[in-house]
């Protein structure tokens, strides 16, 4: 048996291929949807991909299941638990190879068993895998594909259908269940080993661990969501739900398509590279949408396209992306030096952004501004001067972190709006006719924030400090009676 994990660092994703050595075939458990690197590399192994499974319908990337179907007729297993409503439509009634499972189904891949064990709570369908080497003599699992089931360290979140998906009324039930799955897992043999969809950095959960894959048996030991289920129902729901971070704001989104069904890519999108006239006309025109993804903050700040969005080239850039550009649709132009424009791209069309016609590097961007083309700055500010601001009439600060974040501590008189929800909450929360100063706790979220406020029309000011340097200058106001906002939805 042959076992190989990829992982995404920006969104936190882990997928699984595990091939069957003696006939040469391979499942892959979770693709994204950019899928010729498990092609190549199930061929370098010398192996082919003839099954896809997938443990859920997918909140925060867009999966490669549809993908393998329409490019190699790649038979694919589906849950068919959940009801209805979570039924993987894009599967049924099209000519397909797939196999729909119910709990304790079971296939084949060489020599590889797969049973599909139904653990619903982070989603009412959710199966996770259990995987025996039967080509290699084992008569017992060797390991378990979790999903968003059980991470290290945590659980997956079973408030997410309410909270990212408008699904009213759904989290505590689901919280409900996923205590009730918990057996599932907790019975198994303690050196089962566990494969999560999930790690450090993402929003499926709320104290995920950076660590790769674990076992049964350490988990039984360590994870606190695990072990908040001793202390019995009522007290585990509770410590699930409490403090769970907000989802970003495309995360409907990706529930809505993987279920309907992804959009085909058959290759990756291959946006050109303008020249300056090209920008110039571009930017009067005003018909593409801008995205800056230079790491400088002060130099985006201090000249810019107008009216372009801020998603800097890093570990958030596709968060930062789909919280803040509602239309997926709308054609995108990057500000992106050359060397990474496929690596942006493969981030942005995981989360469903394909409309990707062009990029100007920073170099043509600073020949554009030398020029005389039009620009737009942003002032930066201190937590200082935000202190001795913040009680003028004409002043609002504007803080974007969690509200976790915001409860712990926050500027008195601020409003909180997470930065993964500004297109929800901004027509509600961010006053139109004041100043707004806004900060989070680096810098980063407050950036990709700033620009987008400036983008909507407000007057805006960019704190590039530390949440520590207000805590010098100023008083800080706790609330714990704070809650994540019910409106659909990292960290610097």
């Amino acid at each position: 048996m042959l076992f190989r994990q990829f992982f995404d660092p920006k969104l936190a994703q882990y997928a699984y291929m595990v091939g069957c050595q003696q006939t040469g075939e391979a499942l892959i458990i979770d693709p994204e949807r950019d899928i010729d690197r498990y092609v190549e590399a199930a061929e370098a192994e010398g192996l082919r991909i003839t099954a896809v499974a997938e443990t859920h319908i997918h909140a925060d990337f867009l999966s490669g299941a549809r993908e393998f179907a329409e490019q190699f007729g790649t038979r694919t297993y589906l849950s068919d638990e959940g009801g209805e409503e979570w039924a993987s439509d894009w599967a049924r009634g099209e000519d397909y190879d797939v196999q729909f499972l119910k709990d304790g189904d079971t296939f084949k891949v060489g020599g590889i068993e797969v049973r599909a064990v139904h653990t619903p709570g982070h989603t009412p369908e959710h199966l996770s895998y259990l995987l025996v080497d039967r080509g290699g003599g084992a008569s017992t699992p060797i390991g378990m594909a979790t999903g968003d089931f059980v991470f290290v360290g945590d659980l997956g979140r079973p408030d997410l259908l309410e909270q990212a998906a408008g699904m009213h009324g759904v989290q505590e039930p689901s919280a409900r269940q996923l205590y009730s799955s918990l057996p599932r897992f907790t019975e198994l043999e303690d050196y089962v080993q566990v494969w999560p969809a999930h790690g450090a950095g993402s929003t499926c959960g709320k104290d995920l661990g950076a660590v790769p894959q674990t076992t049964v048996g350490y988990e039984k030991l360590y994870n606190a969501s695990l072990n908040a289920a001793e202390r019995g129902e009522d007290a585990f729901v509770d410590t699930i739900l409490a403090g769970q971070p907000e989802p970003q704001t495309y995360f409907a989104r990706m529930k809505r398509d993987n279920n309907r069904g992804v959009p085909v890519l058959g290759q990756l999108p291959r946006p050109r590279q303008i020249t300056v006239t090209e920008l110039e006309r571009m930017v009067a025109d005003d018909e593409v949408l801008f995205v800056d993804t230079r790491l400088d903050r002060p130099a985006y700040m201090g000249r810019h396209l107008p009216g372009s969005l801020y998603a800097p080239m890093n570990r958030s850039f596709n968060m930062a992306v789909g919280s803040v550009v509602e239309d997926e649709t709308a054609p995108i132009v990057l500000i992106i030096d050359e060397a990474r424009v496929e690596e942006a791209v493969r981030d942005l069309i995981r989360i469903g952004y394909d409309n990707l016609p062009a990029f100007a590097t920073p170099e043509t961007l600073t020949r554009y501004f030398d020029r005389g083309g039009a620009s737009a700055s942003i002032p930066v500010v201190t937590f200082d001067e935000l202190n001795r601001e913040k009680d003028r009439d004409d002043v609002a600060v504007v803080d974007v972190r969690f509200a976790s974040e915001f409860a712990a501590g926050h500027v008195p008189g601020a409003v909180n709006a997470s930065y993964t929800r500004l297109p929800s909450l901004a027509p509600e929360r961010i006053p139109e006719d004041r100043t707004l100063l806004v900060h989070c706790a680096a810098g980063g979220r407050s950036a990709v924030a700033a620009a987008y406020l400036a983008r909507e029309g407000h007057d805006v000011r960019f704190v590039d400090e530390t949440f520590e340097k207000y805590h010098e200058v100023g008083e800080v106001e706790k609330d714990e009676t704070a809650a994540p906002s019910p409106d659909p939805a990292p960290v610097a």
